[in-house]
Formats: C-alpha cells, sequence, structure tokens
C-alpha cells in the first residue's frame, strides 16, 4: 500500500461518482492525444486508457510507477513519464493533433504549472483540472469580484474558463482541509483582445496588483504616467480588480508602443 506524500501534494481520487463524471467531461476518444498530470494511483487513468486505447502519463513519484503499469495492463498503451511536470515539455508530445490535458493537480504546484501550460498553450486543445475550489474561483473570476486578480487576467487572456462541478474534501484519502472542484481549460485559436507583446501584460499586471487597494495612478507608477493610462482609455483612478482584459491589454499595449526614453 503506497502511503500519500505531503511533499508531493498527493490526494488520492477514490470516489467513482466524482471519476466518472470527470472522464463524461474530458469524453475522451480513440486516437486523441491525450495526457494526465499526476496519475497516482490510476482511478481516472483507467478509464482513460479504456476510453482512447492509448495514454501518455507525468508522474513524479518513482514508486508508484511500477504499480500503475500492473495496473494498466490489459487496459490499452500506457506510456508513463518520470519527470518534474513543471520541467516536462508538452510541446514535444504533440503531432498535428493537440494535445488533451487532464489532471488531479498536486495543489501546492497548482498555480506555477497553470503559468508553465499556458506558455504551452499553441500545442493543446484542453484542459480538464481538479483544483482548489478558490482557485477555480480566481480563474473564472470577473472584474469587480473579489477573487479577479493576475491569475484571472493571465488565465483569461489564454483561456476560456468553465467551472463545471465541486468536489468534497471526503472524495480524497486523505482528505485535504479543503474542497475542490473541476475546471475546463480551453486556449483561445484568436485571443480575446490583440495584444503587442506579452511580457509587458505579464509585468503589468503584476505590478498592478502588487497593491490591489490602489488605484491605477498609484500601482502603474512604476510603469505609466497617468498620461499613458489616460491615452490607453482608461480610468488611472480606477483600482486594478475593476478593470476588464481588455483594458490590461491596451495599458499594456500602451507600456509596449512608449519610446525606450519614454519608459518610466
Amino acid at each position: 500500500m503506497h502511503k500519500p506524500r505531503k511533499r508531493f501534494g498527493q490526494n488520492f481520487l477514490h470516489d467513482a461518482g466524482i471519476i466518472q463524471r470527470i472522464v463524461q467531461a474530458v469524453s475522451p476518444q480513440p486516437g486523441q492525444r491525450i495526457v494526465e498530470i499526476g496519475p497516482g494511483q490510476g482511478a481516472i487513468t483507467l478509464p482513460l486508457l479504456d476510453a482512447c486505447g492509448k495514454l501518455e502519463v507525468v508522474e513524479l513519484d518513482r514508486d508508484l510507477i511500477q504499480p500503475l503499469a500492473d495496473r494498466a495492463a490489459g487496459h490499452g498503451e500506457l506510456i508513463i513519464h518520470q519527470q518534474d511536470v513543471l520541467k516536462f515539455d508538452f510541446t514535444a508530445l504533440a503531432g498535428e493533433d493537440r494535445l488533451r490535458v487532464v489532471g488531479n493537480l498536486p495543489y501546492n504546484i497548482s498555480t506555477p504549472l497553470l503559468f508553465h501550460l499556458i506558455r504551452q498553450a499553441p500545442v493543446i486543445r484542453d484542459m480538464h483540472f481538479m483544483l482548489q475550489k478558490e482557485v477555480v474561483e480566481r480563474l473564472s473570476a470577473a472584474p469587480g469580484n473579489g477573487d479577479y486578480g493576475r491569475l484571472s487576467v493571465i488565465i483569461q487572456y489564454h483561456c476560456k474558463v468553465d467551472p463545471l462541478f465541486r468536489v468534497k474534501s471526503g472524495a480524497f484519502t486523505p482528505a485535504p482541509k479543503v474542497n475542490s472542484a473541476v475546471v475546463r481549460l480551453t486556449p483561445w485559436r484568436q485571443p480575446p483582445a490583440a495584444l503587442d507583446r506579452y511580457t509587458d501584460l505579464s509585468r503589468l499586471v503584476r505590478e498592478a496588483f502588487s497593491q490591489r487597494r490602489k488605484t491605477l495612478r498609484n500601482t502603474l507608477k512604476p510603469l505609466l504616467s497617468v498620461e499613458h493610462i489616460e491615452a490607453a482609455g482608461v480610468d488611472p483612478r480606477a483600482r486594478p480588480e475593476t478593470i476588464t482584459l481588455e483594458q490590461y491589454v491596451a495599458l499594456a499595449n500602451q507600456l509596449t508602443r512608449l519610446e525606450p526614453d519614454e519608459r518610466l
């Protein structure tokens, strides 16, 4: 019996009803290129493999690999990558068909992992993840919502966000101290706003939300003057959590277009 390891953020899903709902949400089909992150003991792995015939998984804990391979025998072709997913190159797996990514993500690395994945979004068709409920609320939050922040803006620039359903802690062993939720992230074929340079959006949003209770006039002072903010069509007196994605893109484009000697 494998003892869940806290350092790997292991909470194994065992609720058959939740497993079925996740697989139904993914709706795996034969021939699709599906990658599972953190297969653990194979709760989602085996039904996915039964449906699609071939599955690739990324698992860090080497002690789980052979038992998983043994369980998968007779279900289909399982390819196991024993690697840290934060360093994994998903583009290397992509062929002509984009990847479908699935996972019960370790909560202690969920945010950096999401940023790692969106950098590879062009090779990804969709992502279905189990995450801490509060993270899903942040991913899907709209301007004016207390959960709206840097993660909301950056993920929504890259993906359509669809919260699917909530999952109580008792569905896992050991039971985490928080509830969870399943979300679908679908990378946009065409981003919702025309951005000149992504690095400027990332930098600007980080600066804006560094002091979310202050106005843009103050939080963006290191990057843009009041005149530059107004030139983007944004009120300098507004607070970061009230600004739409499209407005953040306009601000980022204003930053990009500044001449070097104009940058603050």
